[in-house]
């Protein structure tokens, strides 16, 4: 079996919180929108479909718990969640707190201005609370 290795995009672009059942859980570095990323720890996966069935109920599950998370945490108005791939092959699912009056609402937050980076201190602050709630 293959080693797990999480795509270098995916590593500068974010900050690990933990590894659940099947996915890596990563913090996306964008202050604006509370962003977690699940990436299945499956080597070579690169659509849902790559997933053998148990693997996608277990992906399905982890991403609902993503976004009971952030919802409870952030008072989101509404979850969004995509996997889309298109710069990043490697399966990975957004999950993205969104705000009415959020820098992109209604709109979608990918190509939205240039991320800001999380302060260290609020960084670590979100991700305590996400690793307690979860």
């Amino acid at each position: 079996m293959t080693e797990f290795v999480l795509h270098p995009r995916l590593t500068a672009d974010t900050t690990p919180v933990a590894d659940w059942a099947l996915s890596r859980v990563l913090l996306m570095n964008d202050a604006r929108y509370p962003w977690l990323v699940l990436v299945p720890r499956r080597h070579d996966a690169v659509e849902l479909f790559d997933l053998s069935g148990p693997d996608r109920r277990v992906l399905i599950e982890e991403v609902a718990r993503a976004g009971r998370l952030l919802k409870g945490i952030s008072g989101a108005t509404k979850i969004n969640v995509g996997a889309l791939g298109n710069l990043v092959a490697q399966l990975h699912v957004h999950v993205v707190a969104r705000h009415s009056g959020d820098p992109a609402w209604p709109g979608p937050v990918w190509g939205h201005g240039a991320a800001v980076p999380y302060a260290a201190s609020a960084r670590d602050a979100l991700i305590a609370k996400i690793v307690a709630a979860g």
